[in-house]
């Protein structure tokens, strides 16, 4: 029984982004760094296929919002190369760089993502855990006696 054909390995894929626009987007602990050209609407991952690295059709939907509201979701290739955090906050990052790169590419679109608030970078990041409590703001039990 030959387990080399049931494996099934996600393949990286190279692709060539000459003449295309770049932005960086950050949330939480993620950055990502966005390279939009003109193309068919394929949305590249840290060389996977979008569908690859985002399971969940949550992220999916959230990574292709910007395209959508700018209704230009067939005519531009993304590349995304993203580090950090999870992957709520890669997906939000990723929204920031594509909208940006979109922006860079054609003036016009804007309009309908700032309207969105996407174009602005979301500053809410985990707060600090204090001494003398279990989490940030959690106490421990009070026991009277």
């Amino acid at each position: 029984m030959s387990q080399t054909n049931q494996l099934t390995t996600k393949t990286k894929i190279k692709l060539d982004f000459k003449n295309s626009k770049y932005a960086t987007g950050r949330r939480k602990k993620s950055i990502a760094k966005v390279w939009v050209k003109k193309g068919s609407g394929n949305i590249h991952i840290n060389g996977l296929k979008m569908n690859e690295y985002f399971k969940r059709p949550v992220h999916q939907i959230i990574v292709t919002r910007p395209l959508e509201i700018s209704q230009v979701a067939t005519s531009y290739d993304v590349k995304c190369s993203v580090k950090g955090g999870g992957l709520s906050g890669q997906a939000g990052a990723i929204i920031l760089g594509i909208s940006k790169a979109l922006i860079s590419h054609d003036e016009k679109l804007k309009k309908n993502l700032k309207k969105d608030k996407l174009t602005t970078r979301d500053s809410r990041v985990v707060e600090r855990k204090k001494y003398g409590h279990r989490k940030a703001r959690r106490s421990f039990q009070f026991s009277k006696r």
